[in-house]
């Protein structure tokens, strides 16, 4: 059996035991996959500003205590837990770029600029991560399993067949709506600015 196939049917397995109230099931699963985390707390860093003073290990810190704070979770399988983890770290960047900007401005918030996040795809450029949210947040009110496409490829780094297993789609509509979605939110960015 592949390796990997096998880590994501044990992390799967731990997840589901959590699940169903093993806390010791919750210690097992952090080695095992904190170094996914680890991954995906580099590449949003890696996308943010070069004076982004978060570091990857507060970001993957804060992401594992909301993870483990979610009692309520039936958690299906690895990828699941990796979107959940996504949201998380989501919000995360997304609160401390608020409080940055406010900062900024001596405590008041404002509109921020969003041409920098019209490159959404582009993992050379950093982006404005409040501006690529609330433009996010705009582009699920019309469609929301194409804002959640978005935040499964672009944030938690899940393949197109990942993203289609977490949202049990086929991997085709997951293609054609990561299209779609990255077209909308470059034409509502520009336009935007």
């Amino acid at each position: 059996m592949d390796q990997s196939l096998e880590k994501s049917k044990e992390i799967t397995l731990m997840l589901q035991e959590w699940s169903g109230g093993n806390r010791d099931a919750l210690d097992a699963l952090l080695p095992l996959v904190y170094e996914e985390l680890r991954r995906q707390a580099s590449g949003y860093l890696r996308r943010e500003r070069r004076e982004h003073t978060l570091q990857t290990t507060a970001l993957i810190h804060e992401a594992y205590l909301k993870l483990i704070d979610q009692r309520e979770v039936n958690w299906q399988n690895r990828a699941h837990f990796f979107g959940i983890a996504a949201q998380a770290m989501r919000r995360i960047l997304v609160d401390y770029a608020r409080k940055r900007h406010r900062a900024k401005r001596g405590g008041i918030g404002g509109d921020l600029p969003l041409g920098e996040a019209a490159l959404v795809v582009s993992e050379e450029r950093s982006i404005d991560l409040v501006a690529l949210d609330e433009a996010l947040t705009r582009l699920a009110v019309f469609d929301e399993r194409q804002a959640r496409i978005v935040e499964l490829r672009y944030f938690s780094g899940l393949s197109i067949e990942e993203t289609a297993e977490v949202l049990r789609i086929s991997p085709a509509t997951v293609k054609s709506d990561w299209n779609v979605a990255k077209a909308w939110l470059r034409h509502e960015i520009t336009r935007a600015v």
